[in-house]
This record gives structure tokens, sequence and C-alpha cells, in this order.
């Protein structure tokens, strides 16, 4: 059975440009390219390296964000956790289905800090 543990940062319930900036993360955990469970967080107060610290902690396998700090990435990707960067916003269920069905889009990393 392949699990993955999908994670967005949202803004009123769309993607959020802004990984670090995030009042509230979307999590999917998805069984067989299917949505299991659903559920939202708020994170942990923004500071270098607190909000990947805390996706780490929750299992987060993948995150789907539309701009992210370098240092973000590092500490992400040295947890073996995958970053889809340069995602379009989106509503985030529309994208988690994206993501399962294997349509998503990304590219460009938006965030230059």
């Amino acid at each position: 059975m392949l699990k993955k543990k999908l994670v967005m940062p949202l803004e009123n319930g769309y993607l959020a440009e802004h990984f670090g900036h995030s009042r509230e993360f979307a999590f999917y955990e998805i069984e067989d390219n299917k949505i299991v469970k659903e559920y939202r967080q708020e994170p942990p107060p923004h500071a270098e390296g607190t909000i990947p610290r805390w996706l780490v902690e929750n299992q987060a396998t993948d995150i789907l964000v539309g701009g992210i700090g370098p240092k973000a990435i590092e500490i992400l990707y040295n947890q073996g956790i995958n970053v889809y960067v340069g995602v379009a916003v989106d509503e985030a269920v529309n994208l988690a289905l994206d993501f399962i069905n294997g349509n998503l889009k990304y590219g460009q990393n938006y965030c230059h800090h």
C-alpha cells in the first residue's frame, strides 16, 4: 500500500503563495492514490527552520508551494520530503487531486529570500 502525506500552505482555502507566512496548512493523507483523510492545522510562529521542522514532525512526505526560501527547501530535502515549487494558486483539494493523478503543474520558485 502506497501512503503519502501531502501538505500545502493555505490562504482562504487556496494555496498560499508564501510558505512561511501561511496561518494554516492543509494535510491530505493519501493511500493507494485516494484521499483517506483531510485536515487543517495552524503552524508554529514563523522563524527560520521552524515550519519545515514542524512538517517533518507531522510526517509530511510531499509539499506543494508557490514560493519558499532556500533554507526551508534544504531542511525539507534533507529529511526526504519532496518539495514542489512554483505551483499555481488553486483550491487545495484541486491541487491534491492533480498531485494524485499526476497532473500537477509546477516550476519556478516565486520566493526570493
